[in-house]
């Protein structure tokens, strides 16, 4: 794993220990939905995953002051027919919460994926209180036994699971878990360096089943038509939108 990698799963696992993802009591107004999630990423059209996310460890600060923001992204995204809403929770490296999931899920009104760093069931229990409706399970983070307990934990409590890749041979590790959803991740974990050609390649090598999922790069909706023609059925899209001076409209240009 990559130094930063190894940093960002020590900060979750101190956060853990200390128990800061214990599983809120009672049922949240907006309970998981998993099947909702990946029912949102097969439907016709261009279907895009919408980022919400405060900041990176390679693309610095991309929304100052965040948590005021968003209700606002949110009801760019829904306007702009998002098909989902990614909500990037990790704190100290990517200035998240995750009190921002079921506050993203009442605004907009579409499945939620709470993107963090996930190898203990605690975490998932905690997604669920949450209201999530998918987590991320990145394979470079996880050995083989762990991302296999963890996507059966996750299909065990109605979560759709997103399992990323970086790579052929993680691709296959990927694939024999029959995930909901498959992401190629066009960013090196190892290097944080990324390159979108990267990605025509990788698409040829996810069997058919799940969703095939475009991650990190995507600019224009001529990199979604390239990559759509590559094999590609949704994509997600962070920087550019919270970037954009009206993500509305720059999602609707994405879609096309």
């Amino acid at each position: 794993m990559s130094d930063v990698l190894t940093e960002i799963l020590a900060a979750k696992q101190s956060r853990l220990s200390r128990g800061e993802y214990a599983a809120r009591p009672g049922t949240p107004a907006r309970p998981s939905d998993g099947g909702a999630f990946a029912a949102s990423l097969r439907g016709p059209g261009t279907r895009i995953l919408a980022e919400f996310k405060a900041k990176s460890p390679s693309a610095g600060t991309l929304l100052t002051n965040a948590d005021g923001k968003l209700e606002s992204l949110g009801l760019h995204y829904r306007r702009g027919h998002a098909a989902a809403i990614s909500v990037v929770t990790e704190e100290d490296h990517f200035g998240g919460d995750p009190s921002w999931v079921p506050r993203m899920k009442a605004i907009s009104g579409l499945p939620v994926l709470m993107k963090d760093f996930f190898f203990d069931e605690r975490q998932l229990d905690f997604a669920v209180s949450l209201g999530a409706d998918a987590v991320l399970l990145i394979v470079r983070a996880l050995g083989e036994a762990d991302l296999l307990r963890l996507r059966r934990a996750a299909a065990d409590r109605g979560l759709a699971a997103i399992v990323e890749a970086h790579g052929a041979l993680e691709i296959r590790r990927a694939a024999a878990v029959a995930p909901e959803v498959l992401g190629v991740n066009a960013r090196d974990l190892a290097t944080f360096h990324t390159d979108l050609g990267s990605l025509d390649a990788m698409a040829r090598e996810i069997p058919p089943g799940p969703v095939r999922l475009a991650e990190s790069g995507i600019k224009t909706r001529a990199d979604i038509e390239r990559l759509a023609a590559a094999g590609y059925e949704a994509f997600l899209v962070g920087e550019t939108l919270l970037r954009a001076e009206d993500p509305e409209e720059e999602l609707r240009s994405l879609r096309g």
